[in-house]
């Protein structure tokens, strides 16, 4: 990558709110209530928020990712990255800094789930050594929407 000694993976912090919102506007469809921006960057500051990652490139905010941790299982949530800087290693980056944090929490293994209308991106996580599990995701609301 061009400029990689610029790259700096770091924990959120409050001033990077808008920035955030902003690159998950691009690249994310957040159409129920309960995954709009501001709501799970405020969720996210009281658990865990140093598993709250963003990449900066040249100090301009390119790339997120959210994990957790419950004791058994770490899970990885909002890898993204600017369209225009894709493909230069930042979401690898990202990746391996959110496991590298999670191993140094004990956790014995992580998973993903990946929206099917995103289906592009299971090479991506391939190369990283994730696999295509069978399994059956399934979820229950536990809020209304809207509250």
């Amino acid at each position: 990558m061009s400029g990689a000694a610029s790259l700096v993976v770091r924990a959120f912090r409050d001033a990077d709110e808008p920035a955030v919102t902003a690159l998950w506007t691009r690249v994310f469809h957040h159409p129920e209530h309960r995954n709009q921006p501001a709501r799970a960057i405020e969720k996210k500051r009281r658990v865990q928020p140093e598993l709250f990652l963003v990449a900066e490139l040249s100090g301009d905010l390119v790339g997120t990712t959210m994990a957790g941790y419950d004791g058994h299982r770490a899970w990885l949530y909002l890898v993204a990255v600017a369209p225009e800087h894709r493909r230069l290693g930042i979401g690898r980056r990202l990746v391996l800094d959110a496991v590298a944090r999670l191993r140094q929490l004990g956790a014995p293994k992580l998973n993903l789930q990946i929206n099917a209308e995103n289906a592009s991106v299971v090479g991506f996580y391939a190369k990283l050594g994730f696999r295509v599990e069978p399994r059956v995701s399934m979820g229950l609301l536990l809020e209304e929407e809207g509250a």
